[in-house]
């Protein structure tokens, strides 16, 4: 049954179109992905649609009393409520019914059963016990305990006032208390934000036995390939829609562009062989009537558009200037954290040249405190964190703390180097997709998207060899991550790296790092590697959790967005016609310029019986040219209608 939908949605920005003749559809318990680049307007579609802003045109209509949630990029939750009153008030109708219950246990108790009212009042009672028996009167405490749990909001933080939470925190707690509200459509903007992969992998689970429907956004590819099972691609101010999970998404537009494409080139060939015919025969009076047909041909074409793509991506790599020894980084018996608490001791690891490192733990273990403690940027408690030789160090922060605000966009990498000329500077800067006017932005003015990729082009021009990277995905659209990926890949040097992107961790890391409260554990290979080994310590030690293994395989497109056999095979004898006729024409045509060519022999011309034989020759030539045209015109169009139904 529809749940929701938009009806020819338009978002203007003065002159500029977001997008426009946007349709959506949205069943109940569906699983819905919206994708797009940064900019394109996904956040601005998902507030159109939880009704937060208007649309400059169109409406958007959902079924009566459907109930929609929703949870903004990073909305914290701020509250001077405690972690269980704020999650406990999600039930307020619950505790008010419980209330009314207490009150006419006590009633029933007094009154004589003789009363007149005595029926009522137990009749009453027992409709409001019902309704709150139906409503999770007796389990909404449960309820309220596993989605905390779920968070890693253990019995001893259900007491702490959520003002005094962190960022992320807040986030967290918000989601928590949206997922417990379980509105009809629950739409999530980058949901797995200030996650670790054990909360990740519990959000996936419980989102898929969702009783209400899903409108996600995200960046995070494994988690759209468990969610999702249709997928709205907002690209070039429309939209498209494709069934199935991420992976399935990307094989279906990859072979749409193909179709496309082919399907354009073909016309455009074919477009170009008609008005060829009609400019070279359409004033010739033996040919003019075919040269007609094939412009009556041409007008009742309908012509494909050329097909877009949104190919606008930064591009870059990251170079180094010399070498490092074969020892990068040894860090031996640290413990790190802050004067009143410790996160993790003890740390004691090594790095060696061409490592590409990805460091995993649950958050606030430590992750980010370690990168800075090797940076100096934060004293280690004990122990020590030793550089090897020649090693220079490229840092990117999560937290965007190196950038200046007050700065410009070109300041902020002219400043560091200033014999460098502007026109280099600026040709760097553009192929992070900072062109024009956008140079001259107050980085404070940023996105965090826009902030992400100056942090990288600060870091592609320092040419360190042993690169330090804090979320370097955070903010970042996929496409963005996929150049990261490759970026990364490529880098002759060095790289430790903290990241919550299962599939990013995958493609770049050669090991993994598991930090813990009680020290590191050391895996060589990406993450499919790392849970392949816990799995198997999971068999001699069954405590061992390990999160769900994401899945890499990609579906084959939908069904509905290919010819099956049936259609594949009818189109090719479509087009065999077509091609058959086609060169019947040529045929004919070259055989008819051939009889006229003789007959304006002057031997030929002054012979009667040899001129009356070609003459008979060429009309019979011109009559099967005739029949042959309007075959060649019926299979052109059946064709045209084929390609214009599939």
């Amino acid at each position: 049954m529809l749940l929701l939908q938009t009806n020819n949605v338009s978002r203007r920005f003065g002159a500029d179109t977001l997008f426009q003749n946007v349709n959506f559809q949205i069943q109940d318990r569906g699983r819905v992905a919206l994708v797009g680049r940064n900019g394109a307007g996904k956040t601005t579609l998902l507030k159109i649609i939880a009704g937060i802003n208007p649309p400059d045109d169109g409406d958007v209509s959902s079924r009566k009393d459907c109930s929609i949630g929703y949870l903004a990029q990073d909305q914290g939750l701020i509250s001077s409520q405690t972690i269980w009153q704020e999650m406990d008030s999600v039930f307020a109708k619950l505790h008010e019914q419980e209330k009314q219950i207490h009150d006419l246990e006590q009633q029933i108790s007094t009154i004589d059963p003789s009363d007149p009212n005595y029926a009522d009042t137990l009749s009453t009672y027992d409709a409001i016990q019902n309704s709150f028996s139906q409503s999770g009167g007796y389990t909404f405490e449960a309820k309220i305990k596993s989605v905390l749990h779920g968070f890693h909001f253990d019995e001893d933080r259900y007491d702490t006032v959520i003002n005094t939470l962190s960022g992320g925190q807040k986030t967290q707690v918000a989601l928590a208390r949206l997922l417990l509200q379980e509105p009809d459509l629950l739409i999530l903007d980058e949901p797995t934000n200030h996650l670790d992969m054990q909360v990740l992998s519990w959000l996936e689970d419980y989102l898929r036995s969702y009783d209400g429907a899903l409108l996600l956004v995200s960046h995070d590819r494994y988690f759209l390939d468990r969610i999702a099972t249709e997928v709205y691609d907002l690209e070039n101010h429309t939209l498209t829609h494709y069934t199935g999970n991420y992976s399935s998404f990307t094989d279906q537009k990859a072979d749409r562009l193909k179709t496309e494409w082919r399907q354009y080139e073909k016309q455009q060939t074919e477009i170009n062989k008609l008005e060829d015919f009609v400019n070279r025969n359409i004033v010739r009076a033996s040919t003019t009537k075919r040269a007609q047909a094939r412009r009556k041909q041409l007008e009742k074409m309908d012509r494909l558009d050329r097909p877009e793509v949104d190919d606008s991506s930064i591009h870059f790599t990251f170079k180094q200037d010399q070498p490092s020894g074969n020892i990068v980084l040894t860090v031996s018996d640290a413990s790190i954290g802050y004067e009143d608490r410790v996160l993790a001791d003890p740390v004691n690891f090594e790095v060696r040249k061409h490592q590409r490192i990805a460091i995993i733990g649950p958050n606030g273990v430590g992750k980010s405190t370690l990168l800075k403690s090797i940076l100096s940027k934060i004293k280690l408690l004990t122990g020590n964190a030793k550089l090897g030789a020649n090693v220079s160090v490229g840092y990117y922060d999560q937290e965007q703390q190196l950038l200046h605000p007050q700065k410009t966009v070109l300041q902020e990498v002219w400043d560091d180097y200033p014999t460098v000329d502007e026109k280099d500077i600026r040709s760097l800067l553009g192929s992070f997709l900072f062109t024009g006017d956008d140079v001259f932005k107050p980085v404070n003015a940023l996105s965090g998207g826009e902030k992400a990729r100056l942090q990288l082009t600060k870091l592609s021009f320092d040419h360190d060899n042993f690169l330090i990277l804090d979320e370097p995905t955070n903010h970042l659209d996929i496409d963005s991550r996929e150049v990261l990926e490759q970026a990364i890949n490529e880098f002759d040097g060095t790289v430790l790296f903290v990241s919550h992107d299962r599939y990013f961790i995958n493609q770049v890391a050669t090991d993994i790092l598991a930090l813990a409260a009680d020290g590191t554990k050391h895996y060589v290979g990406n993450y499919d590697d790392y849970l392949d080994e816990l799995a198997k310590q999971q068999v001699n030690n069954p405590t061992i959790e390990v999160p769900e293994a994401p899945s890499t395989e990609k579906k084959q497109a939908q069904q509905s967005f290919q010819q099956n056999k049936e259609q594949q095979k009818q189109l090719r004898k479509l087009e065999r016609n077509v091609e058959q006729f086609e060169n019947q024409m040529s045929k004919l045509e070259k055989q008819q310029t051939s009889i006229e060519a003789k007959m304006a022999d002057p031997e030929i011309a002054s012979d009667i019986g040899q001129l009356t034989d070609l003459q008979k020759e060429l009309d019979e030539t011109k009559q099967q040219l005739d029949d042959i045209e309007e075959q060649w015109a019926e299979a052109a169009e059946e064709l045209e209608d084929f390609n214009e139904n599939h």
